[in-house]
């Protein structure tokens, strides 16, 4: 059975780091793209960041993260993780990892891509809550 299971999440003060990890059973996680989505109370669900499939991996960041997240997958132990940095209050949400078989070749680029759309993710963890508050 596919599972995704996400930690790591918690309170923080603005400023502060997290790291979360999302671990995979039942696949390997170079098989597929990793995404990383979040949703805020109120709110649609948006991509934050993914990573293509590979041994490697390509990410991808959303503009507005402005440098301060990244993705990265550990094949050993077949986790993906989201190192966030300089958070602020508006990254409060709860974070989800999601794996999907739909890479792409970028048209103008020619390079692999994951996907930033959250339709394109077949499976999805549980979330875990980041807090970002004084």
């Amino acid at each position: 059975q596919l599972q995704l299971v996400e930690s790591g999440g918690g309170l923080v003060q603005p400023g502060g780091s997290l790291r979360l990890s999302c671990a995979a059973s039942g696949f390997t996680t170079d098989a597929y793209a990793i995404g990383w989505f979040r949703q805020a109370p109120g709110k649609e669900r948006e991509g934050v960041s993914c990573i293509t499939s590979g041994s490697g991996g390509r990410p991808h960041y959303e503009d507005f993260l402005k440098g301060r997240f990244s993705v990265s997958r550990d094949n050993a132990k077949n986790t993906v993780y989201l190192q966030m940095n300089s958070l602020e209050p508006e990254d409060t949400a709860v974070y989800y990892c999601a794996a999907s078989h739909r890479d792409f070749i970028g048209a103008a680029t020619f390079v692999l891509r994951c996907p930033m759309s959250p339709g394109a993710y077949d499976y999805w963890g549980q979330g875990t809550q980041v807090t970002v508050s004084s």
